[in-house]
Order: structure tokens, then C-alpha cells, then sequence
């Protein structure tokens, strides 16, 4: 009786593998980013977004978004979240280019008061060469923060 249960049980393991192995190896015919297109945690994530960059150049979403990107809201006065998180971002930037995806990661801030093209232009190049940093006015700001669904808060000032 208890080998028909083991024997019952693995069965239903190896058709169960295989039925993922089937459905994690199907791939699209047109668009090789189309499973990440149809999820449906976030919905429609991101949008057009006009921000300025180290040089103090204004820039688009469709300027900066030209192949895929990994894109972090945070800010540089952060002492301790915000450069573990852009680290390891930039690992992650690192580890896929050695399997031979290209990734631009993109460091946005939520503080334009103090992130200044200068700043944020600095910040990023420490953390990943080819890393953009990008800041811009409250509204700027704002509105892309909104198009990619995060939220912050600006606190006052310290020294």
C-alpha cells in the first residue's frame, strides 16, 4: 500500500515539472518581452517623464528608456537605504551584462531641492559608470514618481 502512494505521489511531481517545464519554455513569436508586458501586479507601469541630467540638459523618458532600464527613486542625503539599494542595483547591472544583457540603470531622485544635476550626476557615476542620474523641479519630480506608481515623502531640511 505504501509503495502505490509513493509511486502515485511521484507521479504526480514529475507531471507536475513537467507541465512547468512546458509553460516556463514557451516563447513568444514577435516580442521576446511580451510575459513581462502582460503581468498584471502593477498594470501599466511607467510613462513620459521629462527630468534634467548631470550636464542640466532636459531629457525624455524615450531619451533616457532605450533599451531595458532599471530605474531607482531615491535620494543622495539618504545615509543608508538609498546607496545599499543603488549598489545593488548596480551589481545586478553588472551580473546581467556578464550574461550578455545590456541594462541602463537610471538613479531618479525625490529630493531636487538638494539633488542638484551636479549631485545626482556625481552620485550615480560613483555607484555604476554608466549609471544616469536624473533630478529636475518638484513637478518634474512628481510627475515621475506618479508614472512609475512610488511614493515619498520630502522631509525639511537638516543640516
Amino acid at each position: 500500500m505504501n509503495r502505490i502512494i509513493a509511486l502515485s505521489a511521484l507521479a504526480v511531481a514529475a507531471v507536475f515539472l513537467g507541465a512547468t517545464l512546458w509553460v516556463a519554455t514557451r516563447v513568444s513569436d514577435d516580442d521576446q518581452f511580451s510575459q513581462c508586458r502582460s503581468g498584471t501586479v502593477a498594470g501599466d507601469l511607467g510613462g513620459p517623464f521629462e527630468l534634467v541630467n548631470a550636464q542640466g540638459e532636459t531629457v525624455t523618458d524615450a531619451d533616457v528608456i532605450t533599451q531595458p532600464t532599471l530605474i531607482y527613486f531615491g535620494y543622495t542625503f539618504c545615509p543608508d537605504v538609498c546607496p545599499l539599494d543603488v549598489d545593488r542595483n548596480a551589481r545586478a547591472v553588472e551580473i546581467l551584462e556578464e550574461r550578455g544583457k545590456m541594462v541602463t540603470p537610471v538613479f531618479i531622485t525625490i529630493d531636487p531641492a538638494r539633488d542638484t544635476p551636479d549631485v545626482v550626476g556625481e552620485f550615480a557615476e560613483a555607484m555604476h559608470p554608466r549609471m544616469i542620474g536624473l533630478t529636475g523641479s518638484d513637478a518634474q519630480v512628481k510627475q515621475a514618481s506618479q508614472a512609475y506608481r512610488t511614493y515619498y515623502k520630502a522631509h525639511p531640511p537638516e543640516d
